[in-house]
């Protein structure tokens, strides 16, 4: 479908006239299915997608952008599901945050935790994982974990779909290495293997835009420490020489080996953490989360809890709450 949207400034009423003043106007393109959508992105190039529309809109709103054109994914539903296969989720590019949180907290728990820190409900009820990648903002959220994680992103056009690692897949501020013609089709996210963590520091503690945030992955199976930085450069880069040095000392303490030694633990305030530890399912290759708990939590740190408040652990709070009982006495 192709609508001709207009933005008008009023009317101006000189000699009782009613003139219209056009300020802009651009085409709307609502395909019915994907071949649709990627042969109009094929005919106009320039079509911005929506998806959620939690960014695009706001930019067209403050008149930061004007798109010639509007490509609307929302009614593609292949694009709104995932599935698992050997061990990778595939999730489609307008999966929204609310879903990743409720669906995929056992097996990507770093995305899942990213994704209860992203704005208010109604922010997380819309927005989706492709749309972050798309705008490709240093400050989004779901850069970190996907590049601790490292994903591969599924770009897919009318000339066929490639993979590209989520480590190329950013060329500068909200630029990409997509070609004018391709269109985000999927994420694929390898199912955790064993610890994964993400943090996030804003001037307040809920509906903030990150000032710096981090995510780190273990990988077991690949004897790897996967990393990730939000708000940190021009694109989000991964902590290289971090990656190599935790790496080596896990290789030189034998601790890959012997994951039982890990200190970790579930974390104190998150929705899902008594789920999790009744959780024994090893659906789509997750390791038992008894085994090892896929949040990486110590003494003092940092969690992120329901709706992305931040809050301390327990050890920290029982340190608070004796020394308050302390001064109550004196």
């Amino acid at each position: 479908m192709v609508a001709r949207a207009s933005n008008f400034a009023g009317s101006a009423s000189g000699q009782g006239e009613d003139r219209s003043v056009v300020l802009s106007g651009m085409e709307f393109f609502r395909p019915a299915d994907w071949s649709d959508a990627l042969a109009v992105k094929a005919a106009h190039p320039d079509a911005l997608p929506l998806a959620g529309g939690t960014d695009v809109m706001v930019e067209i709103n403050f008149d930061r952008v004007r798109p010639a054109a509007l490509l609307d994914l929302t009614g593609i539903h292949e694009l709104a599901e995932w599935s698992c296969d050997g061990g990778t989720v595939r999730l489609g590019a307008a999966v929204p945050y609310a879903r990743v949180i409720s669906e995929l907290a056992t097996r990507l728990p770093g995305l899942a935790i990213a994704s209860r820190t992203v704005g208010s409900p109604q922010i997380r009820n819309r927005g989706t994982v492709g749309g972050n990648l798309g705008s490709a903002s240093p400050a989004g959220d779901a850069h970190p974990p996907l590049l601790a994680c490292d994903a591969v992103v599924e770009a897919a056009s009318v000339r066929g779909v490639r993979q590209i690692p989520v480590r190329e897949f950013y060329a500068g501020v909200k630029r990409t290495v997509l070609a004018p013609d391709e269109l985000i089709a999927a994420i694929c996210i390898p199912v955790a293997r064993g610890p994964q963590q993400f943090a996030k520091v804003g001037v307040r503690n809920a509906m903030v835009i990150a000032v710096s945030s981090f995510a780190i992955a273990l990988h077991p199976d690949r004897t790897w420490v996967g990393t990730g930085l939000g708000s940190a450069a021009p694109t989000p880069p991964p902590a290289w020489e971090a990656e190599e040095f935790l790496t080596a000392e896990l290789i030189e303490r034998g601790l890959w080996d012997a994951p039982a030694r890990w200190r970790t633990r579930p974390c104190i305030g998150s929705a899902s953490s008594w789920r999790v530890r009744r959780s024994r399912s090893t659906t789509c290759g997750a390791p038992p989360r008894t085994a090892v708990t896929p949040w990486l939590c110590w003494p003092g740190a940092r969690s992120a809890g329901p709706g992305g408040h931040t809050r301390r652990s327990s050890g920290y709070a029982r340190d608070v709450h004796r020394k308050r009982r302390a001064r109550r006495r004196r």
